[in-house]
């Protein structure tokens, strides 16, 4: 056997028992107490977009594709989840304190008017924000914002 094929052999067989290595579940199946939604009221057409791009990375609920179970890129993945909860978790979001709750929003609409988020690497794979979806985001954002700071 040529030296070329044996390292291909070597490569196919690290590569599928990587396979059977797979991270943990980012699943809770339902809305925590502190949840963004039992915190503030969040619009229907809010909800939505939140859903559809947030919450993938910044919750308790992430919607795995077909692909999240090849490794390395699970492993990527998991990564970028545990990465975006550590920044922002919707379903702690009741948790943090009034002045990081303001802050959170802030950065929300602060990021998504910046093309910050969602990440490139994200909307690559999924259908990023239409520009109608990132105004509805960063509206409401600002209005809770707002009324926070009226209040303080």
């Amino acid at each position: 056997m040529r030296r070329r094929n044996k390292v291909l052999l070597v490569l196919l067989t690290i590569f599928g028992a990587i396979q059977f290595i797979q991270p943990a579940r980012n699943r809770n199946g339902q809305a925590s107490p502190t949840d963004i939604t039992r915190v503030y009221v969040v619009p229907a057409s809010v909800q939505a977009v939140l859903k559809k791009a947030c919450y993938d990375c910044h919750s308790n609920n992430t919607r795995y594709p077909w692909y999240s179970i090849i490794q390395p890129g699970a492993w990527w993945m998991a990564s970028h989840i545990k990465k975006g909860k550590q920044d922002l978790n919707f379903s702690a979001f009741g948790g943090y304190s009034d002045r990081r709750q303001q802050s959170k929003l802030k950065s929300i609409a602060n990021s998504i008017t910046d093309g910050a988020m969602p990440l490139s690497s994200y909307s690559f794979l999924h259908r990023g924000l239409s520009e109608d979806e990132k105004e509805i985001l960063v509206n409401w954002a600002r209005k809770i914002t707002d009324s926070l700071q009226a209040i303080n």
